[in-house]
């Protein structure tokens, strides 16, 4: 779902005590279990041992957890709360907040579409300067055709369509994705999905088609090129070569639609939206996995 932009989010949970009641429970039981377990006597422990047992290590039968404190943990706003996630898909694991995961996407997105336009500028004022015979990021504007349009929509559902049954063929590819979505999504609301989506999809195609490709070169050679960069940088954080091999070839599509148009608004506008459904349709997966595990 997420590009570049999130796949270095790097967050720390500190353990807040105070107002979590489920965490005082346990450290209340934690205590009764030590204490109980330090007031066993040397005889008394040598009698468990000559009998073939040994003491317990739990806490004694009448020091009960409440049914709902497991419940408490996971509850709370996901803005201000680590929220802890459990599947029996996946084990559990602590996802970053929506206040950090929209933090580093808004930084992350910001710091990549600038490094597109300035090397998109230094093309243009080498140019002028005689320093190089073609300015080829002038070649590839911001304009749009009506047939443009068509070539979005098309690019969208194929991608969309080689995605969905990657993700039914290919376990790997299918662990991979699940992952990286799962650490960006799981705390996020619904409105979110279209900034998540829609940065990083601007962001990226103005660097990487925008700027790189018509620096390197307008050809098929450089759209190869600089989308086995692209794919090389989506490793990390859960995404392993499957996912990567993945993004280099929907980053040669993107190439090759610019290349084709003439346009970054294509690749920009087909990214964002495939970004937006590969989003939507995880977050209705995991709601019905979980709607049925609940059954």
């Amino acid at each position: 779902m997420i590009g570049m932009t999130t796949l270095r989010i790097y967050t720390t949970w500190p353990l807040h005590l105070e107002g979590d009641k489920s965490t005082g429970r346990k450290i209340i039981c934690f205590l009764r279990n030590r204490s109980w377990t330090a007031s066993l006597s040397k005889k008394s422990r040598k009698k468990f041992k000559k009998n073939g047992a040994a003491p317990r290590k739990n806490a004694p039968a009448d020091i009960n957890v409440p049914s709902g404190a497991k419940n408490e943990d996971s509850s709370g706003d996901g803005d201000n709360n680590n929220k802890v996630v459990t599947s029996d898909r996946n084990s559990s694991f602590r996802a970053p907040t929506r206040s950090d995961v929209l933090q580093a996407c808004i930084i992350t997105s910001g710091s990549i579409l600038a490094l597109g336009v300035i090397l998109r500028e230094a093309s243009h004022i080498a140019f002028a300067e005689g320093m190089i015979k073609q300015d080829n990021c002038s070649e590839i504007s911001f304009g749009f055709e009506s047939w443009d349009l068509q070539l979005i929509i098309a690019l969208v559902v194929l991608i969309s369509t080689c995605r969905y049954v990657l993700l039914r063929i290919w376990p790997d590819f299918r662990d991979s994705s699940e992952a990286a979505n799962r650490q960006v999504l799981t705390t996020l609301q619904p409105l979110d999905y279209v900034l998540v989506a829609f940065l990083p999809g601007i962001s990226e195609e103005l660097l990487f088609r925008g700027g790189l490709l018509p620096i390197v070169g307008l050809n098929w050679e450089s759209a190869l090129a600089i989308s086995v960069i692209f794919g090389g940088l989506h490793l990390g954080n859960g995404r392993r070569y499957s996912f990567a091999i993945w993004a280099t070839i929907i980053g040669f599509a993107y190439g090759a639609t610019t290349l084709v148009s003439s346009s970054i608004i294509v690749p920009m506008a087909a990214h964002s939206l495939n970004n937006l459904v590969g989003g939507i349709l995880w977050n209705y997966s995991s709601k019905s996995h979980d709607s049925k595990s609940s059954q």
